[in-house]
């Protein structure tokens, strides 16, 4: 029996150690754009309640996770969620990636900076930036990670799916004080779990946005944030999952889907009875939202992303 029990363990640690990342790739190595003069305030990472909880981001990066196994040559960067006031960056990150990893997709893991006005000057536009930034830096390195430049995709888990959708939308214009008209920063496609999408004020998440653009914001700047609003015919394809028992309002799922399906972009929705929000991968008893994963993993394999 305690050989049985030492063999599953050694398998279990074995497996675990399997999906790792192998490299931390800096955004901004020469210095972080926007960042405040004299500004040298450490990242804080706390876990409470089993949630790795990251802020203070002054140093952006992306972690490699190259798949042990590659089957696809198509690559996923994953946006923690976390309000634009933290990166919820084990659940809606690394474990993700590990996910990914398992089906022999490498992936990378962003960690972006959030809107932080005593950290950075024009602060609204550092996420965006980052993102922008992150797919910069994975197209032109393509060949070295075996990835084709043409299938890169962005993840986002609520915030991020706000993040992700901002990228999905907003590409046309380079934020920033870093640009190169030579790549493109509009992402493949986009994979959006349980996102915030509109900064309306009859469904938004108004966490989120008094984080991103402050309280009582004018019109023009909500409406600029409202990515169901700014969805063309160029918007990449796009998965989505909620549920209707979330504090994000499916609502925000509903008005991208429909902006999609009116511009004709491919589009695949998943709404669930109950689950709330902030579940990522987690077995908790709440029922059929528990499989969202596998419904992505066929979208993909049906867009000949994954195999």
């Amino acid at each position: 029996m305690k050989k049985i029990f030492f063999a599953f363990l050694f398998t279990a640690i074995m497996s675990d150690l399997s999906a790792q990342s192998t490299e931390t790739i800096l955004l901004y190595p020469d210095g972080t754009p926007g960042l405040k003069a004299g500004v040298n305030i450490p990242e804080d990472s706390k876990t409470t309640d089993g949630i790795t909880r990251v802020k203070d981001v002054t140093q952006p990066a992306l972690f490699v996770y190259p798949a042990k196994k590659k089957t696809s040559d198509a690559t996923v960067i994953i946006c923690p969620g976390g309000g634009y006031g933290i990166l919820a960056i084990d659940h809606e990150g690394h474990d993700i990636a590990k996910w990914f990893n398992d089906r022999g997709v490498s992936v990378f893991v962003l960690k972006y900076r959030l809107p932080q006005e005593e950290l950075f000057d024009n602060d609204e536009i550092r996420p965006l930036q980052d993102a922008q930034q992150a797919i910069r830096i994975v197209r032109k390195n393509a060949s070295k990670y075996g990835i084709s430049p043409d299938k890169v995709g962005l993840m986002g888990f609520s915030a991020g799916g706000h993040l992700a959708s901002t990228a999905a939308t907003h590409f046309k214009t380079q934020v920033g004080e870093i640009t190169d008209p030579n790549i493109s920063v509009r992402p493949d496609f986009s994979l959006l779990i349980y996102p915030v999408i509109t900064f309306s004020d009859k469904f938004t998440h108004f966490g989120s946005r008094d984080n991103l653009i402050g309280k009582n914001p004018p019109i023009e700047k909500m409406e600029l944030y409202s990515n169901e609003k700014q969805v063309t015919k160029d918007t990449p394809p796009t998965f989505l999952i909620s549920t209707t028992d979330d504090g994000v309002q499916p609502e925000n799922s509903i008005a991208y889907f429909l902006a999609c399906k009116k511009n004709k972009v491919p589009v695949e929705m998943h709404i669930y009875e109950k689950g709330g929000h902030g579940y990522g991968l987690k077995k908790r008893g709440r029922g059929p939202v528990e499989t969202w994963a596998a419904r992505m993993e066929d979208w993909l394999k049906d867009r000949k992303l994954m195999k």
